[in-house]
């Protein structure tokens, strides 16, 4: 399995458009310890010609642009882009989706209630459903990812319930009380498997349960959300009200964090994705980097590569 990260940064990119914090201010100076990135997102490739999108980020054109691996090769008009997995409904996982748009068959897979977000908004009915089937997928249930005409990928996939919330847009629907201990599909994690390995997606998760303990152990790689730093990290810096968890996120650091609830796992590589421009983790040179990669991480970068 090959697999590229297209984008490791949460919404709104690195450096994010209306953000001035000193981390931003040294990603726009081209500081080589500060990374830009764009929206999370990976592509997979059981025999490296046919490629499934994780997500459709709002960046996905320029991280087309950025791949060789996606360029057409076929005609005038071709993508090896095969099928698109949607792990959510929220703007950053969704309207890349729109940059599809151009009359090129692919396969867009999705839980019914992610679906059914797409359904109730008709700009998504730009791609044609006659070329791009939407596919609902069913949590816990295996199946073959297959292109626009159902041929096979070589992959395999298991979506499974993650500890999150609805997409910001959508809470006025769930009500007040929003408890992200619990998911009917809004927020899920991918098994995405090979013969030559298997990779666990989950850039979405409140809480590590023993639930996600199990389905993490013993994946080659697992990319992991790594939004924060810390569970009040945008308020203790004055740019946003809400705590990571609700929010949807774990923390990378402390005793409930993604680090030590996982620490005593065998995990192959483990990479944190989706960062936000908040997390000293982004920088390089920072001590919370110098902390993940003495406890074994990495941090995702735009254009990162690796084969299982």
């Amino acid at each position: 399995m090959r697999v590229r990260v297209l984008g490791a940064a949460a919404g709104g990119g690195f450096p994010q458009w209306n953000a001035n914090s000193e981390a931003c201010r040294r990603a726009r100076a081209d500081d080589p310890q500060a990374r830009p990135a764009t929206q999370a997102s990976i592509a997979v490739s059981a025999d490296g010609s046919r490629w499934v999108l994780v997500n459709a980020a709002p960046d996905l054109r320029q991280q087309i642009g950025a791949s060789p691996s996606l360029w057409p090769r076929q005609g005038l008009r071709s993508s090896p882009i095969a099928a698109v997995l949607l792990t959510n409904a929220d703007v950053d996982a969704v309207a890349g989706l729109l940059n599809l748009r151009e009359g090129t068959a692919f396969a867009l897979y999705a839980h019914p209630r992610v679906l059914g977000a797409l359904d109730r908004n008709p700009i998504f009915d730009v791609l044609d459903r006659a070329l791009v089937p939407r596919r609902a997928f069913s949590i816990e249930e295996r199946c073959e990812v297959c292109d626009a005409k159902g041929d096979p990928l070589g992959v395999e996939l298991q979506p499974f319930a993650t500890p999150g919330k609805v997409a910001l847009y959508l809470e006025g629907e769930a009500g007040p009380a929003l408890d992200t201990a619990v998911t009917r599909g809004d927020s899920i994690g991918l098994e995405i498997a090979t013969p030559a390995g298997r990779l666990v997606y989950l850039a979405n998760c409140a809480v590590v349960e023993e639930a996600v303990r199990r389905r993490v152990t013993n994946a080659a790689v697992l990319f992991m959300d790594g939004t924060l730093w810390s569970d009040d990290e945008m308020i203790v810096q004055g740019v946003g009200s809400k705590t990571g968890r609700r929010m949807g996120h774990i923390s990378m650091s402390g005793p409930e964090g993604a680090m030590e609830r996982l620490a005593d796992l065998p995990i192959g590589r483990r990479v944190f994705i989706h960062v936000n421009n908040t997390n000293p983790a982004l920088l390089a040179d920072s001590a919370e980097r110098e902390f993940l990669a003495q406890a074994g991480w990495e941090v995702a970068f735009d254009g990162m590569e690796m084969e299982l």
